[in-house]
């Protein structure tokens, strides 16, 4: 059936609803630590790897993408649930190297090749609409962590965690092979492997693509600086607040879940919205202006009543869909920069970006809280003046496209 969303939307949310299943690591990543008696930090690489091979993974196999997304999308396959399965198995047999090379390397491939397979296909079925299109992709991507987590939570108790693992790398499977059987180019499209044969450092030695390469590096690392803490900043709120044990988890459960609505929310809404205007950039300076905004308003909010719950709230929520705008916008920018022949190529390379912030972002609000010994305020006033660097590069890029009109 030649219709863009049995070829494009419907693979594209099965693939990335399997892959996005990565960030549901906060579940289970004690238990593994309990598995292998160690802590939490030790086995944390396994997830730090997963996001750094995904960046570079998709730095470097993107023209795999733009020759054969048939092909790109069983190495997804391939990788992400052989790698999901194998985790299991280091689990079983408490090999610690296992789940480094197994959720780390092996996933983190598949989750890079797998997030770039489903983009640029949906750009060409909906040419009137790439922004709309990528943010459903992205969206799979966000809301995996809402499907999956429920699951995972049902399913551990019953089967216990290795055969979590083993089942759902057989679900994921099943989902990513549908997908490899219905994803088809749009008829009419033809690979040029002569327009596609760019060279990376060509790309890269464009005026635009280290403005854009910090600017999305710096949204994502505000994005987890501020997401990896929550829920000890939250649990402190609370406790100042007067709130008992048991309304504090309640409280933190129904905070996680709006989260995953604005993150899943702000995909779909940015991107889409980047469509309505002439220079994609416009969607990244309100994006970022919204940002600045919630950063600026608690802290005001802070000096006149300290941790007052609704301008946490806003902070938390605006942030999340700011972060997750950023990924889903990424592509169109790209694509009025580049032009399609050669966007999986750059998306990728960009994609790096992710890699290292995946190190950074976390490690920034750790140092801040736990090494400096200082206060969640300031880890909030680090990233507001992050944004307001994020807003100058965009400012700058839009600059450069302008001058080209």
């Amino acid at each position: 059936m030649e219709n863009k969303w049995v070829r494009a939307a419907i693979p594209a949310l099965l693939i990335h609803v399997s892959i996005g299943s990565v960030y549901c690591w906060s579940v289970y990543k004690q238990l593994i630590a309990d598995e292998f008696n160690t802590s939490a930090a030790t086995v944390e690489w396994g997830f730090s790897l997963a996001i750094f091979f995904l960046g570079m993974s998709a730095a470097f196999l993107g023209p795999l993408v733009e020759k054969d997304i048939k092909r790109s999308s069983l190495v997804a396959l391939f990788c992400f649930t052989l790698g999901f399965a194998l985790t299991g198995l280091s689990i079983s047999t408490h090999f610690l190297l296992g789940i480094y090379l197994s959720f780390g390397v092996l996933m983190g491939i598949g989750l890079g090749v797998g997030y770039l397979t489903p983009v640029k296909n949906l750009m060409l079925w909906f040419s009137g609409n790439k922004g709309l299109a990528t943010g459903i992709a992205v969206a799979g991507f966000g809301l995996a962590k809402v499907i999956a987590t429920p699951a995972m939570e049902i399913l551990i108790p019953k089967v216990g965690l290795v055969n979590m693992f083993y089942i759902l790398a057989c679900f994921y499977a099943g989902m990513m092979f549908l997908a490899f059987v219905l994803i088809k180019r749009p008829k009419g499209y033809v690979y040029s492997a002569k327009k596609s044969a760019v060279k990376r450092f060509d790309l890269m030695k464009r005026k635009e693509f280290l403005p854009i390469w910090f600017m999305f590096y710096l949204n994502i690392t505000c994005g987890l600086a501020l997401i990896s803490q929550e829920k000890d900043f939250l649990k402190i709120v609370l406790h100042e607040k007067g709130f008992t044990e048991a309304s504090i988890i309640g409280v933190i459960a129904t905070v996680m879940a709006v989260d995953a609505a604005f993150n899943t929310g702000g995909r779909l809404f940015f991107s889409s919205v980047s469509d309505r205007f002439k220079f994609r950039e416009t969607s990244y300076k309100i994006l970022f202006s919204m940002s600045i905004f919630a950063c600026g308003a608690y802290l005001i909010m802070h000096m006149i009543s300290p941790y007052e719950l609704w301008s946490i709230f806003m902070l938390l929520f605006l942030v999340n869909a700011g972060y997750g705008g950023g990924f889903s916008t990424l592509p169109v920018l790209l694509d009025q920069h580049y032009g399609m022949s050669t966007i999986s190529t750059v998306h990728g390379l960009v994609l790096s970006a992710w890699a290292f912030a995946g190190l950074s972002g976390n490690q920034l609000s750790s140092f801040i809280v736990h090494k400096l010994h200082l206060s969640y305020n300031t880890v909030v006033m680090v990233i507001l003046a992050l944004y307001m660097v994020s807003f100058g590069l965009i400012t700058y890029v839009k600059g450069l496209k302008q001058r080209e009109v």
